[in-house]
């Protein structure tokens, strides 16, 4: 299942007390403070990991607390740090407060790791006291607290292209043509209910993420249909490939209605490269594919790209333009 969004609670460990202790070895009468420094509070760290793609896990643990720190002991013994807590999640997965929604860090990169919260300092023990005039002390300091947070993660997934379009318009056959992704595939709005992403491997073993999200209906910016739970993840592509159905009665209003809701959403998305790309042309016939293809959408100056995922026709076109283009 995939989950994008979780709301979890961490917790460093809090710092062991210092030691309050003295020398009682044979034949060292009135020895002097020998309490050791507590330990350090374990932290909790968040590592990338690209082979994660969910946020599933968090659905059922929702509370992270590291070990607090050992407190010192007797003849000069530091106490034990308390061991840190290694989070892995998904590469692009930001973490933001909760509190604020500010955003506090973006692992964006594989391996990347954040320390979120530290792990309170140990205190000190009574060795770290004793003056001329108090060569005894008998106090120590107490350990200081951890960090603790509630925090938001949200994933924001990662790929060069962005596959945008009305549902049914052939996004996840794209997918399924160019690289390994299997997404559900039927003749009905809607078939994609979550974000697929796709590994193509392109010419001398170059490769393109591609990412396909559910369709975007007109209104998605206010929450209808499925799309608007979805663009985020395609907010860090590269290039946006808009793909429209050639049976379409008005592509050119499909066109300007899909860039309408991509810039009330985002404008990041709205500052994109985009391509367009007019789909299933194995539905059309040659004599109208012609005139198809000398039409132009006005404020598009790009070459309209024109393909069918069913016959493969257009496609190796379609991936040398994209490739060209992230390229640039």
């Amino acid at each position: 299942m995939f989950i994008d969004y979780a709301k979890i609670y961490i917790k460093a460990g809090n710092g062991g007390d210092g030691a309050v202790a003295f020398r009682r070895e044979k034949y060292v009468p009135k020895g002097g403070p020998a309490g050791g420094n507590g330990g350090t509070g374990g932290s909790v760290i968040f590592l990338a990991d690209r082979n994660l793609t969910t946020l599933l896990d968090f659905q059922y643990k929702r509370k992270y607390i590291a070990d607090d720190g050992d407190p010192g002991g007797s003849s000069l013994k530091d106490g034990k740090s308390g061991q840190d807590i290694i989070i892995k999640i998904p590469v692009g997965t930001l973490i933001k407060d909760a509190e604020t929604n500010e955003i506090i860090f973006d692992l964006d990169k594989d391996l990347k790791e954040f320390v979120a919260v530290k792990g309170g300092k140990g205190g000190k023990g009574n060795s770290n006291f004793a003056t001329p005039t108090n060569q005894t002390p008998r106090f120590a300091e107490p350990g200081k607290p951890g960090e603790e947070k509630n925090i938001e993660l949200e994933l924001k997934l990662i790929a060069d292209v962005g596959l945008v379009g009305f549902p049914n318009a052939g996004k996840s056959t794209l997918i399924s043509v160019i690289s390994e992704a299997k997404p559900k595939i039927a003749d009905y709005p809607f078939t994609t209910l979550e974000p697929n992403l796709g590994i193509v491997r392109y010419k001398n073993y170059q490769s393109i993420t591609v990412a396909d999200i559910p369709g975007i209906i007109e209104g998605a910016h206010l929450g209808k249909g499925l799309g608007l739970k979805f663009l985020r993840h395609i907010e860090r592509t590269k290039i946006l490939l808009i793909m429209i159905d050639i049976t379409s009665e008005d592509y050119v209003k499909d066109y300007k209605t899909l860039l309408g809701e991509l810039e009330k959403y985002s404008k990041v998305l709205s500052k994109k490269k985009k391509i367009v790309a007019l789909t299933k042309s194995d539905l059309i016939e040659p004599k109208e594919l012609k005139k198809i293809k000398n039409k132009k959408i006005t404020g598009y100056k790009r070459e309209i790209l024109i393909f069918s995922s069913a016959t493969k026709d257009g496609i190796d076109k379609m991936l040398d333009v994209l490739w060209k283009e992230l390229n640039d």
